[in-house]
């Protein structure tokens, strides 16, 4: 176990100094952790040489009760490129063939998901003992209530399913939910409208170089 007095800081040169190694302003997170293999005094303390955290962690200790944990399969396109995290709030988009008329559609099925787990990483684990390589992932545990979960679980059976992103303060849901297809696409019966809706909704970030907002075009 190591303990402070068992630590100290050393000037090092900058090349041997990589994202495996602790440094002076992590050290906190190494303190009262088991190292995995032996370690000599004046050994560089590396992240790969700790347990990953001080307890196993058991992720149905995370989930509500009357409340469900379910996982998906999420690719960097289907978690915003990689940006969803623990504890983070989004809405499942699914894509699937309508049976009727065989078109391709998308709507949106769960609204306001919180987060779990992205890969065997929650909200409580310390990412600082896991190695940069093992903080990928290619699933996403979701917290839903047991019919919602029966419906992920079909959905992804049926087609694909992408999350969108959504602010954690924004708890609003939409009752009447729209649904995209091809003929929506290519007519662009719903562009207008969308359009000016989200100009209205979307405040216009300024870049660099400031400057006034422009105002939307009818």
């Amino acid at each position: 176990m190591v303990t402070f007095d068992m630590i100290s800081q050393r000037s090092v040169p900058e090349q041997f100094v990589t994202s495996s190694v602790v440094k002076p302003d992590s050290a906190s997170y190494v303190v009262n952790q088991k190292v995995l293999v032996p370690v000599q005094a004046g050994d560089p303390l590396l992240w790969s040489q700790f347990e990953t955290t001080k307890a196993a962690e058991r992720l149905s200790t995370k989930v509500q009760k009357r409340a469900r944990a379910v996982t998906v399969e999420a690719g960097k396109t289907a978690a915003v490129g990689g940006w969803v995290r623990p504890n983070d709030h989004v809405d499942i988009i699914g894509t699937f063939k309508d049976p009727q008329t065989n078109e391709s559609v998308a709507v949106t099925l769960l609204q306001n998901v919180i987060v779990l787990a992205t890969g065997k990483i929650t909200g409580t684990t310390n990412v600082n003992l896991i190695p940069e390589a093992q903080r990928e992932y290619s699933n996403i545990s979701l917290l839903v209530i047991p019919e919602e979960a029966e419906m992920v679980v079909l959905a992804q059976e049926l087609g694909g399913l992408t999350m969108s992103l959504r602010n954690e303060d924004d708890v609003d849901v939409v009752e009447e939910r729209g649904r995209a297809t091809i003929n929506t696409l290519l007519s662009g019966e719903r562009t207008r409208v969308l359009q000016s809706k989200r100009f209205n909704t979307i405040q216009v970030i300024r870049g660099a170089g400031g400057g006034k907002d422009p105002e939307p075009k009818k």
